[in-house]
């Protein structure tokens, strides 16, 4: 039962990751259609963030109203008719109103799904969820492709969403499965709601959402800025800087996946301590002056590859540090940490790039992850001191 329930969960962050994409795929079509500059896709981005925020901070109560299955299955349905929405627009207008919808769906699918792996499940599996999420990220690109060269891009925001649907109508018939797991939840939902107030008070806390916050931030600008940097600062030409580019996103998605196999014999400290130093290594590399192609291809790839088992396992670890009945509140606000860290420091570094150049980009990658490493082994070193 748990284990058809687990592939029913990798099944979810599939869908989760599924319309992350095709914004930015589909994106130079839609403007044309909506007669907007390359910019406006920005702010139908950033309403997305602002609805995945707002849900992120609200699932603690979502989910004790509803159960975690409730509120997945009530998630994924809402994606497939915002996307639906995206798919009939008109108007610019029309796209910025249908992103409130998909954002709450995206934020409140994250936090309930991230925290009830955390508590269910090993460490290793909740690598192989993002992992899973990588490939939605993977196939929605191709999924847009397709409607492209067939039709245009409403066809693209349609499949996905009869692909949604598909995935609701699974979870609708599987919802008996998530029984297994209903005295632990039960338990974890009997403590009262945090809040963000409640959040920060609790000692450790507000370190470990500054570290998630750096980290985010880092992994916000490697993905922004990667093809400028190759380009900008290496020399490298604008097709060949997307290609190596893409080797950030091949590292983050295989790290995943290979961190699953050594996630449970590391645990979690282990597995946040082995990725920043492997991604320190691939900011170094990167950073190698007369470094040539290959050397920047094997930059991005270890860098990815240490960013690999940092989230996961920082929420994994998070019932074991905070207590269960906690979990679903403190999970909640590190999802909308990250996403105000993904959100605010890439322009950050486009601000300093405008002046410094885009060089230093590794340098900044590096001083997020040492402030990352350094926030977290305090909220570590905290938890610790209160168990003694």
């Amino acid at each position: 039962m748990y284990t058809l329930l687990l592939a029913v969960i990798y099944l979810v962050f599939i869908s989760l990751g599924l319309p992350d994409s095709l914004l930015g795929s589909g994106w130079p079509t839609m403007r044309l259609v909506f007669d907007q500059p390359l910019s406006a896709a920005g702010m139908v981005s950033m309403i997305i963030t602002g609805g995945t925020i707002c849900s992120s901070l609200l699932s603690e109560r979502l989910t004790a109203r509803f159960t975690t299955r409730g509120v997945t299955v009530g998630s994924v349905f809402l994606s497939a008719a915002a996307l639906l929405g995206f798919s009939v627009s008109t108007r610019f207008w029309m796209l910025c109103l249908w992103a409130v919808p998909y954002g709450l769906a995206a934020g409140c699918i994250d936090s309930a799904i991230n925290n009830f792996v955390a508590l269910h499940y090993r460490s290793r599996h909740m690598s192989w969820l993002h992992c899973f999420w990588g490939v939605g990220t993977v196939l929605s690109p191709c999924i847009m492709s397709w409607a492209l060269r067939r039709s245009g891009w409403q066809l693209g925001y349609r499949a996905v969403a009869l692909l949604q649907l598909g995935i609701g109508a699974v979870l609708v018939l599987t919802l008996p499965v998530w029984n297994a797991c209903r005295a632990t939840e039960e338990s974890a939902r009997a403590g009262s709601v945090l809040g963000v107030r409640g959040a920060l008070k609790i000692k450790g806390a507000p370190t470990l959402f500054a570290g998630f916050f750096a980290y985010c931030g880092a992994e916000g600008t490697s993905m922004l800025w990667a093809s400028s940097y190759l380009a900008g600062a290496r020399g490298f030409s604008a097709q060949r800087a997307a290609a190596f580019a893409a080797m950030l996103y091949v590292g983050i998605t295989a790290g995943r996946f290979i961190s699953g196999f050594i996630a449970d014999r590391l645990g979690d400290r282990g597995m946040i301590r082995l990725g920043a130093v492997v991604a320190a290594a691939g900011l170094a590399v990167l950073a190698l002056p007369g470094g040539g192609e290959t050397m920047a291809l094997a930059g991005l790839g270890l860098f990815g590859l240490g960013c690999a088992p940092v989230y996961p396992a920082i929420i994994h670890a998070t019932p074991q540090n905070f207590g269960a009945e906690r979990s679903q509140g403190l999970i909640g606000v590190q999802m909308a940490s990250a996403y105000v860290g993904s959100t605010l420091v890439p322009p950050l570094f486009g601000l300093i790039a405008n002046r410094a150049g885009l060089s230093g980009m590794p340098l900044f990658l590096a001083l997020l992850i040492a402030l990352m490493t350094g926030m977290i082994e305090k909220t570590f070193r905290t938890v610790s001191a209160k168990a003694e």
